[in-house]
């Protein structure tokens, strides 16, 4: 009787301190569950991105619903320029809402590299790397599995953090010495989100940011002409009280005031010339041309030698109907803003200024090196 009591007691510690406890098989199957159970999705979070000293920061909000529809916002923290990834039944879009422009062409994305901050993509290299590790941690788990990022091959790992229920909480994309080069902070994951029959419209996008645009500039009025309206009331009230007290003076003391409505604005002019911080083997510069276009300028620099390749920077304005421009190429998120490569060429917008790097003779991912350099932002006016 004793023995068997004691057998039971072993038994019953045995088990409870089991209880709770996942080993690698069960956190992945729970977190697969989660995420391919899920119809809809919603993501908050925040990006971040090392481009050679320097680090940017993009506020994220991704949107998911069954039959590939995807959109994911992206706002730059440092100068506010928004772009969104959209992709729906009609092909994939980069949207650009501050020019009231879309770039559309047909792609693989987001199914051709690694998506840090998409559920469906980031369970699929978990999964599907057999050679992946995991650690059990203080406040959850971590699995490192293999990053495929084809146009950047420095980039080698993801390091997926979770919490003790298989939440995702963090992924980090590493180089070869373990270095971050990419960090994606999950603040908010819903998984059971619902979005209207239009939400992945391109119409319905450009018609809700042209509303926010409406309505911030109608704030921005009320705003401006409610402080004038109290400066004129203060200052007229100032004027009878000086007038009460002696003060034969009738000019009015209330002042100038603009009273207009704000208009959107637009580079017309590049003040300085923007250079590549990195040059391939045996190039140099051998022209620079400026030329004028209509409502703006056009930089064209000219790169000799080994390695030829032609970097264009000009203005771009804001289009008073919304422009749809069909290409071709792949998506990249660079350092500051999200780019089109294809062959021969990578072009992206950036605060106001179209960029294009063109080479008949290097790689996609030596066109991208170039193009990461070009970090600076213009002064432009």
């Amino acid at each position: 009787m004793k023995k068997k009591l004691l057998f039971l007691l072993i038994l019953g510690l045995f088990i409870f301190s089991g209880c709770g406890k996942m080993g690698e098989k069960d956190v992945i199957n729970k977190l697969a569950d989660k995420i391919n159970s899920s119809d809809a999705y919603y993501v908050e979070g925040t990006l971040e991105i090392v481009n050679n000293e320097d680090i940017f920061t993009y506020d994220v909000n991704v949107s998911y619903a069954e039959k590939d529809n995807y959109k994911v916002d992206l706002v730059n923290t440092v100068n506010n320029h928004e772009q969104i990834i959209l992709r729906n039944s009609d092909g994939v879009y980069v949207i650009t809402p501050k020019l009231n422009k879309s770039f559309k062409f047909q792609s693989d994305w987001p199914y051709n590299n690694s998506q840090i901050y998409l559920l469906g993509p980031l369970l699929s290299d978990i999964t599907g790397d057999e050679n992946r590790t995991f650690k059990e941690t203080k406040d959850g788990y971590k699995i490192v599995v293999g990053a495929n990022y084809p146009n950047n091959q420095k980039l080698v790992k993801q390091e997926v953090t979770l919490d003790k229920d298989a939440n995702i909480k963090k992924v980090v994309v590493l180089d070869k010495d373990n270095n971050p080069q990419i960090t994606m902070n999950f603040d908010k994951i819903d998984l059971k989100s619902k979005f209207n029959d239009n939400y992945f419209d391109l119409k319905e996008i450009i018609d809700v940011k042209e509303n926010e645009s409406n309505t911030e500039n109608n704030t921005e009025n009320n705003t401006e002409n409610n402080s004038q309206n109290n400066n004129t009331g203060n200052s007229n009230q100032s004027n009878n009280t000086e007038s009460n007290s002696g003060n034969n003076s009738n000019e009015s003391s209330g002042g100038n005031y603009n009273t207009s409505s704000p208009e959107t604005e637009e580079t017309s002019s590049i003040e300085d010339v923007i250079y590549p911080m990195y040059l391939p083997a045996n190039t140099y510069l051998s022209n620079t041309e400026k030329v004028s276009k209509e409502n703006g300028e056009r930089l064209i620099l000219t790169f000799d030698g080994d390695n030829p390749f032609m970097l264009i920077e000009e203005t771009v304005s804001y289009e008073k109907e919304h422009l749809i421009v069909p290409t071709y190429g792949e998506l990249e998120l660079m350092a500051s803003t999200v780019a089109i490569v294809n062959d021969n060429s990578v072009n992206w917008i950036d605060d106001n200024i179209e960029y294009y790097v063109v080479s008949d003779k290097l790689s996609k991912s030596e066109l991208l090196e170039i193009a990461r350099s070009v970090s600076v932002l213009p002064v432009s006016k």
